[in-house]
């Protein structure tokens, strides 16, 4: 069961949490205001992507539910669930190698493309957290 039911939310931690991957039809919210920014989030069973500012920042096929999500100048780090393993792709420095944990193991360097974009992929059965973490080299 989705641990997010609303579309997007602000933590007491400093984070957002959003995605609801138990959605049947397509639902999005524009201009959600965190920390001086503006987001966009589109979600339900089939894919899940958020925008800041119009820029690309996360995707998911199929849809997942995403908690603690933070952005630094490093990286990101956040908590993904799903009723089935899924691809990521994150919105990133373009061509910057960075390291990927998942779930506290080691899933090697990964490198982003030109435009900024790296792809993973996490399994999900059973709709378990999964806390992920991208890290720059």
């Amino acid at each position: 069961m989705s641990s997010v039911k609303e579309l997007i939310r602000t933590e007491e931690n400093g984070t957002i949490s959003f995605g609801n991957y138990e959605l049947p039809q397509k639902e999005k919210l524009d201009n959600y205001e965190f920390s001086g920014d503006l987001y966009k989030i589109k979600t339900f069973r089939e894919i899940t992507k958020l925008e800041r500012n119009g820029l690309f920042v996360y995707e998911s096929v199929p849809g997942t539910a995403v908690t603690n999500f933070a952005e630094t100048e490093n990286g990101a780090c956040f908590e993904v669930e799903g009723a089935e393993d899924a691809q990521i792709t994150l919105g990133l420095e373009a061509d910057t190698e960075y390291r990927v944990t998942v779930d506290g193991e080691d899933a090697g360097t990964m490198a982003t493309n030109l435009g900024g974009k790296l792809n993973l992929s996490v399994e999900l059965g059973n709709a378990e957290k999964v806390k992920v973490q991208v890290e720059k080299l």
